[in-house]
């Protein structure tokens, strides 16, 4: 039987617990994950006991109030607020999502904070996505073309054409679909996952890009498109809506009507 044995800082301990303060009668508990690289010690679950009746309805709301009032050294991103610019992607009660966009309400009991799964942390709820951005970049996410732009107007597409991106460009690159992919934290280092194929296929289908072919060559890979196994973790987890798996099928199509003529 084969035995594993886990890294030094693995193993999740109990925290520290900060208890509401008294009167409080409207009371939710939140535990946090923490873990600071500098203080050499494993990660810890931190619980707070929070006042809903002098508390915003959103968990990000929660993780303010915590910061500002209770312990200034949690660390996490953020910034729109209004579900944007996808900062405060984390993990929360087991589901990737937008800590903005949640309601405190729409969970029962204690709620409990975990950044993405599969990245490496930086410190508590901030993960390092310098990987999912690199490869975001390798899929030249811009328009590339082959002729001269119109001498007096911008380059022009049709309404139905513009209808083609719906859904793909609205994508803010929150990483919760490609945290949520088990194919994705099997091959991260080759597969491209569902967010990124996401935006893989919105400029293919851009009408006005004229490099289609070395962009489906790109992809013709076993690793970067062909790991996804339908599993639909991403389409089931997207804050906005989306659905990438939708957008990798499509794809595949692309590649199989273009290899049969």
């Amino acid at each position: 039987m084969a035995e594993f044995t886990l890294p030094k800082n693995s193993v999740l301990i109990k925290g520290k617990t900060f208890t509401a303060l008294p009167g409080a009668t409207n009371v939710r508990r939140f535990e946090v994950y923490r873990w600071d690289p500098e203080s050499g010690e494993n990660p810890r679950v931190d619980a707070f006991e929070l006042d809903m009746d002098n508390c915003g309805p959103m968990v990000l709301d929660a993780i303010l109030k915590i910061k500002n009032e209770v312990d200034s050294t949690l660390t996490f991103r953020r910034s729109c607020r209004e579900g944007v610019c996808g900062s405060c992607a984390m993990n929360i009660n087991g589901k990737n999502s937008l800590a903005c966009t949640k309601a405190i309400d729409s969970y029962p009991g204690t709620i409990k904070i975990f950044p993405l799964p599969h990245l490496d942390v930086i410190k508590d709820l901030v993960p390092d996505t310098t990987h999912f951005f690199a490869q975001y970049a390798s899929i030249k996410p811009w328009i590339e073309t082959q002729t001269p732009a119109p001498a007096d107007s911008e380059r022009l597409q049709s309404r139905e054409d513009r209808e083609k991106l719906d859904g793909l460009y609205d994508c803010i690159l929150c990483a919760c679909c490609s945290t949520s992919c088990p194919s994705y934290w099997w091959n991260s280092e080759r597969y491209l996952g569902p967010a990124v194929l996401l935006q893989a296929y919105r400029w293919l289908v851009d009408s006005r890009d004229e490099n289609t072919g070395e962009r489906l060559d790109e992809l013709e890979d076993p690793f970067k498109l062909y790991r996804c196994h339908t599993i639909m973790n991403c389409t089931d987890t997207c804050p906005k809506g989306l659905n990438p798996a939708k957008a990798i099928a499509e794809t595949k199509k692309l590649l199989v009507k273009r290899k049969l003529g």
